[in-house]
């Protein structure tokens, strides 16, 4: 198995790579809004307590789009080769109709199964991650 670090993803905020290339199938670790070399988290604004006052989920959903399609290009693969889409969001029914907006311009093309679901908190102060499996093309 290989393992995969992309140059242009955020580093991960633990002991993981951005994924695991096993035979032809390409595995995403969770994938956040953050931005390569800085702890600012596009769409959020923290207080100095790294309290979240404000932030916004069409920003961050546009960002973690990104920086999946940064591992995959890494990887070898493209936006068309993903096969099956999971989504965290902390807040369900505030943000769901903007990230599906969003999701459906990503994706107009290139429909993966998908299932969305609520958590109570992410690792960092962002509102959506994405883990995605993928088929790299021979």
């Amino acid at each position: 198995m290989k393992k995969v670090m992309a140059n242009q993803a955020p580093d991960p905020v633990g002991s993981y790579p951005h994924a695991r290339q096993a035979g032809n199938l390409l595995f995403l670790s969770g994938v956040g809004p953050r931005k390569k070399g800085s702890k600012d988290i596009p769409g959020v604004s923290l207080d100095q307590d790294g309290n979240v006052t404000a932030y916004c989920i069409e920003t961050q959903c546009r960002s973690v789009f990104d920086n999946v399609r940064y591992v995959l290009e890494a990887s070898g693969a493209s936006w068309g080769d993903l096969v099956d889409v999971t989504v965290f969001l902390t807040h369900m029914d505030d943000d769901f109709a903007t990230y599906n907006k969003v999701y459906a311009e990503y994706f107009a093309s290139n429909q993966p199964c998908r299932t969305t679901v609520e958590v109570n908190k992410l690792p960092t102060p962002i509102a959506i991650e994405l883990k995605c499996i993928a088929i790299i093309p021979e």
